[in-house]
Protein backbone atom coordinates (compact mmCIF):
# COMPACT_ATOMS: atom_id res chain seq x y z
CA UNK A 1 0.00 0.00 0.00
CA UNK A 2 1.50 3.19 -1.02
CA UNK A 3 1.71 5.92 1.62
CA UNK A 4 -0.16 9.15 1.42
CA UNK A 5 1.30 12.12 0.07
CA UNK A 6 2.04 14.97 2.99
CA UNK A 7 -0.31 17.39 3.55
CA UNK A 8 2.12 20.07 3.28
CA UNK A 9 3.58 18.25 0.08
CA UNK A 10 -0.67 17.94 -1.52
CA UNK A 11 -0.62 21.98 0.02
CA UNK A 12 2.17 23.32 -1.79
CA UNK A 13 1.03 21.17 -5.07
CA UNK A 14 -2.48 22.82 -4.70
CA UNK A 15 -1.26 26.29 -4.29
CA UNK A 16 1.13 25.83 -7.84
CA UNK A 17 -1.38 25.14 -9.59
CA UNK A 18 -4.01 27.67 -8.54
CA UNK A 19 -0.92 30.19 -9.24
CA UNK A 20 -0.74 28.73 -12.98
CA UNK A 21 -4.13 28.84 -13.65
CA UNK A 22 -4.34 33.07 -12.76
CA UNK A 23 -1.23 33.16 -14.64
CA UNK A 24 -2.49 31.60 -17.52
CA UNK A 25 -6.11 33.76 -17.10
CA UNK A 26 -4.26 36.78 -16.63
CA UNK A 27 -2.09 35.90 -20.15
CA UNK A 28 -5.15 34.86 -21.71
CA UNK A 29 -6.82 38.35 -20.67
CA UNK A 30 -3.97 40.30 -21.68
CA UNK A 31 -3.97 38.51 -25.22
CA UNK A 32 -7.47 39.30 -25.25
CA UNK A 33 -7.01 42.60 -24.81
CA UNK A 34 -4.67 43.15 -27.74
CA UNK A 35 -6.84 41.59 -29.68
CA UNK A 36 -9.94 43.85 -29.21
CA UNK A 37 -7.25 47.09 -29.25
CA UNK A 38 -7.70 47.82 -32.37
CA UNK A 39 -11.61 47.85 -32.70
CA UNK A 40 -11.76 49.87 -29.64
CA UNK A 41 -9.88 52.58 -31.00
CA UNK A 42 -12.11 52.96 -33.84
CA UNK A 43 -15.44 53.05 -32.04
CA UNK A 44 -13.78 55.44 -30.04
CA UNK A 45 -12.89 57.69 -32.79
CA UNK A 46 -16.39 57.39 -33.98
CA UNK A 47 -17.49 58.66 -30.66
CA UNK A 48 -14.94 61.05 -30.61
CA UNK A 49 -15.30 63.06 -33.60
CA UNK A 50 -18.81 63.48 -32.25
CA UNK A 51 -18.07 64.83 -29.53
CA UNK A 52 -15.63 67.20 -31.16
CA UNK A 53 -17.67 68.73 -33.54
CA UNK A 54 -20.46 69.46 -30.90
CA UNK A 55 -17.86 70.40 -28.34
CA UNK A 56 -16.96 73.19 -31.68
CA UNK A 57 -20.36 74.94 -30.75
CA UNK A 58 -19.84 75.29 -27.14
CA UNK A 59 -16.69 76.93 -27.43
CA UNK A 60 -17.37 79.16 -30.28
CA UNK A 61 -19.79 80.98 -28.34
CA UNK A 62 -17.61 81.24 -25.29
CA UNK A 63 -15.27 82.65 -27.26
CA UNK A 64 -16.95 85.64 -28.25
CA UNK A 65 -19.51 85.62 -25.79
CA UNK A 66 -17.54 84.24 -22.25
CA UNK A 67 -20.92 82.00 -21.55
CA UNK A 68 -21.43 78.29 -21.52
CA UNK A 69 -24.44 77.53 -23.96
CA UNK A 70 -25.62 74.70 -22.04
CA UNK A 71 -28.29 74.08 -24.11
CA UNK A 72 -26.06 73.83 -26.87
CA UNK A 73 -26.64 69.78 -26.48
CA UNK A 74 -30.11 70.16 -26.48
CA UNK A 75 -30.08 71.96 -30.47
CA UNK A 76 -27.85 68.62 -30.81
CA UNK A 77 -30.73 66.37 -29.49
CA UNK A 78 -33.42 68.43 -31.94
CA UNK A 79 -31.26 67.75 -34.71
CA UNK A 80 -31.48 64.05 -34.17
CA UNK A 81 -35.08 64.07 -33.95
CA UNK A 82 -35.64 66.12 -37.25
CA UNK A 83 -33.10 63.91 -39.09
CA UNK A 84 -34.90 61.36 -37.78
CA UNK A 85 -38.48 62.46 -38.94
CA UNK A 86 -37.27 63.60 -41.98
CA UNK A 87 -36.15 59.98 -42.76
CA UNK A 88 -39.31 58.00 -41.49
CA UNK A 89 -41.60 60.75 -43.17
CA UNK A 90 -39.91 59.57 -46.63
CA UNK A 91 -39.78 56.05 -45.80
CA UNK A 92 -43.84 56.37 -45.03
CA UNK A 93 -44.32 58.20 -48.23
CA UNK A 94 -41.86 55.62 -50.04
CA UNK A 95 -39.55 58.40 -51.06
CA UNK A 96 -36.23 56.26 -49.55
CA UNK A 97 -37.04 53.63 -51.58
CA UNK A 98 -34.22 53.56 -54.98
CA UNK A 99 -33.26 56.75 -53.39
CA UNK A 100 -28.76 56.95 -52.72
CA UNK A 101 -28.38 56.59 -49.53
CA UNK A 102 -25.81 59.68 -49.31
CA UNK A 103 -28.12 61.62 -51.59
CA UNK A 104 -30.59 60.60 -48.62
CA UNK A 105 -28.14 61.99 -45.84
CA UNK A 106 -27.41 65.28 -47.75
CA UNK A 107 -30.98 66.03 -48.03
CA UNK A 108 -31.24 65.40 -44.31
CA UNK A 109 -28.37 67.02 -43.32
CA UNK A 110 -29.47 70.13 -44.77
CA UNK A 111 -32.36 70.24 -43.94
CA UNK A 112 -31.70 69.54 -39.90
CA UNK A 113 -28.74 72.27 -40.47
CA UNK A 114 -31.10 74.91 -41.82
CA UNK A 115 -33.64 73.93 -38.84
CA UNK A 116 -31.22 74.08 -36.12
CA UNK A 117 -29.52 76.83 -37.43
CA UNK A 118 -32.65 78.76 -36.76
CA UNK A 119 -33.27 77.63 -33.60
CA UNK A 120 -30.03 78.70 -32.53
CA UNK A 121 -30.44 82.18 -33.79
CA UNK A 122 -33.96 82.03 -31.95
CA UNK A 123 -32.29 81.28 -28.86
CA UNK A 124 -29.47 83.90 -29.03
CA UNK A 125 -31.84 86.34 -29.69
CA UNK A 126 -34.57 85.80 -27.41
CA UNK A 127 -32.51 84.22 -24.13
CA UNK A 128 -29.46 85.79 -24.61
CA UNK A 129 -29.11 89.05 -26.16
CA UNK A 130 -31.43 90.69 -23.72
CA UNK A 131 -28.88 89.42 -20.70
CA UNK A 132 -25.56 90.19 -22.53
CA UNK A 133 -24.77 93.00 -19.93
CA UNK A 134 -26.27 90.39 -16.87
CA UNK A 135 -23.74 89.15 -14.49
CA UNK A 136 -22.47 85.71 -16.48
CA UNK A 137 -24.50 83.37 -13.61
CA UNK A 138 -28.07 85.24 -15.50
CA UNK A 139 -27.21 83.86 -18.74
CA UNK A 140 -25.63 80.51 -17.98
CA UNK A 141 -29.58 79.49 -15.65
CA UNK A 142 -30.99 81.36 -19.16
CA UNK A 143 -29.31 78.57 -20.91
CA UNK A 144 -29.88 75.68 -18.82
CA UNK A 145 -33.79 76.78 -19.21
CA UNK A 146 -33.74 76.85 -22.35
CA UNK A 147 -32.49 73.21 -21.95
CA UNK A 148 -35.02 72.01 -19.96
CA UNK A 149 -38.08 73.45 -22.59
CA UNK A 150 -36.52 71.99 -25.65
CA UNK A 151 -36.48 68.31 -23.81
CA UNK A 152 -40.05 69.01 -22.56
CA UNK A 153 -41.04 70.70 -26.15
CA UNK A 154 -39.85 67.67 -28.19
CA UNK A 155 -41.05 64.89 -25.70
CA UNK A 156 -44.45 66.28 -25.94
CA UNK A 157 -44.40 67.08 -29.69
CA UNK A 158 -43.21 63.23 -30.15
CA UNK A 159 -45.84 61.97 -27.96
CA UNK A 160 -48.72 64.02 -29.09
CA UNK A 161 -47.55 62.73 -32.63
CA UNK A 162 -46.19 59.19 -32.38
CA UNK A 163 -47.89 58.34 -28.96
CA UNK A 164 -43.65 57.60 -27.67
CA UNK A 165 -40.81 59.63 -27.91
CA UNK A 166 -38.19 57.17 -28.23
CA UNK A 167 -37.45 57.16 -31.98
CA UNK A 168 -35.49 54.18 -34.12
CA UNK A 169 -33.70 56.22 -37.01
CA UNK A 170 -34.15 54.46 -40.81
CA UNK A 171 -30.39 52.56 -41.50
CA UNK A 172 -29.37 54.04 -44.60
CA UNK A 173 -26.05 52.44 -44.21
CA UNK A 174 -25.20 48.81 -43.18
CA UNK A 175 -22.58 46.69 -43.49
CA UNK A 176 -18.70 47.37 -42.41
CA UNK A 177 -15.44 47.54 -43.72
CA UNK A 178 -12.54 45.51 -42.92
CA UNK A 179 -9.29 46.52 -41.84
CA UNK A 180 -7.31 43.71 -42.65
CA UNK A 181 -7.81 41.32 -39.95
CA UNK A 182 -7.49 43.28 -37.08
CA UNK A 183 -10.88 45.21 -36.54
CA UNK A 184 -13.80 46.31 -38.76
CA UNK A 185 -15.10 49.85 -39.46
CA UNK A 186 -18.65 50.05 -39.84
CA UNK A 187 -19.99 51.86 -43.03
CA UNK A 188 -22.22 54.41 -40.64
CA UNK A 189 -19.34 54.59 -38.54
CA UNK A 190 -16.89 55.45 -41.31
CA UNK A 191 -19.29 57.99 -42.65
CA UNK A 192 -19.40 60.01 -39.01
CA UNK A 193 -15.26 59.91 -39.17
CA UNK A 194 -15.46 61.76 -42.75
CA UNK A 195 -18.61 64.17 -42.55
CA UNK A 196 -17.13 65.15 -38.71
CA UNK A 197 -13.42 65.80 -40.08
CA UNK A 198 -14.97 67.51 -43.50
CA UNK A 199 -17.62 69.91 -41.33
CA UNK A 200 -13.94 70.43 -39.13
CA UNK A 201 -11.71 71.45 -41.65
CA UNK A 202 -15.03 73.73 -43.05
CA UNK A 203 -15.05 75.70 -40.38
CA UNK A 204 -11.09 75.99 -39.56
CA UNK A 205 -10.87 77.44 -43.14
CA UNK A 206 -14.05 79.71 -42.91
CA UNK A 207 -12.65 81.38 -39.59
CA UNK A 208 -8.72 81.66 -40.87
CA UNK A 209 -9.45 82.71 -44.26
CA UNK A 210 -12.40 84.71 -44.48
CA UNK A 211 -14.15 87.92 -43.89
CA UNK A 212 -16.35 87.02 -41.27
CA UNK A 213 -13.88 84.47 -39.97
CA UNK A 214 -11.43 87.41 -39.40
CA UNK A 215 -14.73 89.53 -38.11
CA UNK A 216 -15.73 86.65 -35.31
CA UNK A 217 -11.43 86.51 -34.08
CA UNK A 218 -12.26 90.39 -33.91
CA UNK A 219 -14.84 90.82 -31.84
CA UNK A 220 -13.60 87.31 -29.68
CA UNK A 221 -10.72 89.56 -28.79
CA UNK A 222 -12.73 92.89 -28.18
CA UNK A 223 -16.19 93.42 -28.56
CA UNK A 224 -16.08 97.15 -27.99
CA UNK A 225 -12.95 97.94 -30.24
CA UNK A 226 -14.62 95.70 -33.19
CA UNK A 227 -17.77 97.53 -33.13
CA UNK A 228 -15.44 100.82 -33.19
CA UNK A 229 -13.85 99.14 -36.33
CA UNK A 230 -17.19 99.34 -38.11
CA UNK A 231 -17.34 95.24 -37.37
CA UNK A 232 -21.63 94.63 -36.42
CA UNK A 233 -21.47 92.66 -33.43
CA UNK A 234 -25.04 91.69 -33.43
CA UNK A 235 -24.58 90.25 -36.66
CA UNK A 236 -21.66 88.14 -35.60
CA UNK A 237 -22.53 86.62 -32.69
CA UNK A 238 -25.63 85.90 -34.44
CA UNK A 239 -23.75 84.09 -37.02
CA UNK A 240 -21.64 81.81 -34.56
CA UNK A 241 -25.07 81.19 -33.04
CA UNK A 242 -26.13 79.77 -36.49
CA UNK A 243 -22.48 77.97 -37.38
CA UNK A 244 -22.64 76.52 -34.15
CA UNK A 245 -26.33 75.32 -33.65
CA UNK A 246 -26.29 74.05 -37.38
CA UNK A 247 -22.88 72.19 -36.68
CA UNK A 248 -24.63 70.42 -33.61
CA UNK A 249 -27.58 69.69 -35.99
CA UNK A 250 -25.48 67.72 -38.24
CA UNK A 251 -24.05 65.89 -35.67
CA UNK A 252 -27.48 65.09 -33.91
CA UNK A 253 -28.35 63.45 -37.34
CA UNK A 254 -25.11 61.31 -37.61
CA UNK A 255 -25.71 60.26 -34.19
CA UNK A 256 -28.93 59.78 -34.64
CA UNK A 257 -27.56 57.13 -37.72
CA UNK A 258 -24.81 55.39 -36.19
CA UNK A 259 -26.64 54.15 -32.52
CA UNK A 260 -30.22 53.76 -33.78
CA UNK A 261 -32.58 54.92 -31.30
CA UNK A 262 -32.31 58.40 -30.16
CA UNK A 263 -34.84 60.05 -27.31
CA UNK A 264 -35.14 63.14 -25.82
CA UNK A 265 -32.64 63.59 -23.04
CA UNK A 266 -29.66 62.44 -25.12
CA UNK A 267 -28.58 65.71 -25.47
CA UNK A 268 -27.65 66.42 -22.06
CA UNK A 269 -25.25 63.98 -21.24
CA UNK A 270 -23.56 63.96 -24.68
CA UNK A 271 -23.98 67.71 -24.52
CA UNK A 272 -22.10 67.52 -21.00
CA UNK A 273 -19.10 65.53 -22.32
CA UNK A 274 -18.85 67.50 -25.42
CA UNK A 275 -18.24 70.69 -22.80
CA UNK A 276 -15.91 68.48 -21.32
CA UNK A 277 -13.93 67.49 -24.31
CA UNK A 278 -14.35 71.47 -24.78
CA UNK A 279 -12.83 72.34 -21.24
CA UNK A 280 -10.44 69.46 -21.86
CA UNK A 281 -8.63 70.72 -25.04
CA UNK A 282 -8.97 74.49 -23.59
CA UNK A 283 -12.54 76.58 -23.82
CA UNK A 284 -12.58 79.08 -26.61
CA UNK A 285 -9.77 77.37 -28.93
CA UNK A 286 -10.99 75.33 -32.07
CA UNK A 287 -8.05 72.77 -32.53
CA UNK A 288 -8.43 71.83 -28.67
CA UNK A 289 -12.17 71.28 -28.58
CA UNK A 290 -11.30 69.25 -31.54
CA UNK A 291 -8.52 67.16 -30.14
CA UNK A 292 -10.13 67.42 -26.84
CA UNK A 293 -13.51 65.55 -28.05
CA UNK A 294 -11.16 62.70 -29.94
CA UNK A 295 -9.63 62.25 -26.78
CA UNK A 296 -12.50 62.15 -24.77
CA UNK A 297 -13.87 59.96 -27.23
CA UNK A 298 -10.84 57.70 -27.17
CA UNK A 299 -10.51 57.63 -23.18
CA UNK A 300 -14.43 56.71 -22.65
CA UNK A 301 -14.50 53.76 -25.38
CA UNK A 302 -10.56 52.44 -24.16
CA UNK A 303 -11.64 52.27 -20.08
CA UNK A 304 -15.13 50.97 -20.73
CA UNK A 305 -13.47 47.71 -22.83
CA UNK A 306 -10.52 47.22 -20.45
CA UNK A 307 -11.77 48.94 -16.86
CA UNK A 308 -12.97 45.62 -16.11
CA UNK A 309 -9.87 42.98 -16.27
CA UNK A 310 -7.24 45.49 -15.58
CA UNK A 311 -9.02 45.71 -11.93
CA UNK A 312 -10.07 41.90 -11.69
CA UNK A 313 -13.84 42.85 -12.48
CA UNK A 314 -14.05 45.22 -9.64
CA UNK A 315 -14.90 48.26 -11.32
CA UNK A 316 -16.58 47.57 -15.06
CA UNK A 317 -17.33 49.68 -18.18
CA UNK A 318 -20.35 51.66 -15.99
CA UNK A 319 -17.65 53.35 -14.63
CA UNK A 320 -16.03 54.65 -18.03
CA UNK A 321 -17.78 58.02 -16.88
CA UNK A 322 -16.03 58.15 -14.12
CA UNK A 323 -12.74 57.44 -15.63
CA UNK A 324 -12.89 60.48 -18.56
CA UNK A 325 -14.10 63.04 -15.86
CA UNK A 326 -11.54 62.33 -13.71
CA UNK A 327 -8.55 62.87 -16.09
CA UNK A 328 -10.56 65.88 -16.70
CA UNK A 329 -10.06 67.19 -13.15
CA UNK A 330 -6.34 65.75 -13.67
CA UNK A 331 -5.67 68.12 -16.53
CA UNK A 332 -7.82 71.33 -15.14
CA UNK A 333 -5.46 70.89 -11.46
CA UNK A 334 -2.09 70.91 -13.00
CA UNK A 335 -2.97 72.88 -16.32
CA UNK A 336 -6.47 74.82 -15.51
CA UNK A 337 -6.53 76.51 -19.36
CA UNK A 338 -6.79 72.93 -20.37
CA UNK A 339 -4.69 70.95 -22.62
CA UNK A 340 -4.20 73.79 -26.31
CA UNK A 341 -5.73 76.86 -24.26
CA UNK A 342 -3.25 79.92 -23.19
CA UNK A 343 -2.94 81.09 -19.67
CA UNK A 344 -4.62 84.43 -19.22
CA UNK A 345 -3.85 86.99 -17.03
CA UNK A 346 -6.74 88.59 -14.77
CA UNK A 347 -6.39 92.79 -15.77
CA UNK A 348 -5.67 94.95 -12.77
Amino acid sequence: MLAPFPRENKSSQWNECRKFVQVYKRNEGWESMINILPQVLVDGLTLGFMYAVVALGYTMVYGILEIINFAHGDIFMVGAFIGTEVLLISDALGALEGMNPFVALFITLIIAMVLTGALGVGIERIAYRPLRGAPRLVPLISAIGVSFLLQDLVRFTEALARNEFYLNSPALFTGSIPLGSIATIPTKGLIVIVIAIIMMIALTLFVNKTKWGIAMRAVAQDQSTASLMTINVNKVIMLTFLIGSSLGGATGVLFAQNYGTIDPYIGFILGLKAFTAAVLGGIGNLRGAMIGGVLLGLLESLSGAFMGPLTNGAFGAEYKDVFAFSILILVLLFKPEGLFGEAVKEKV
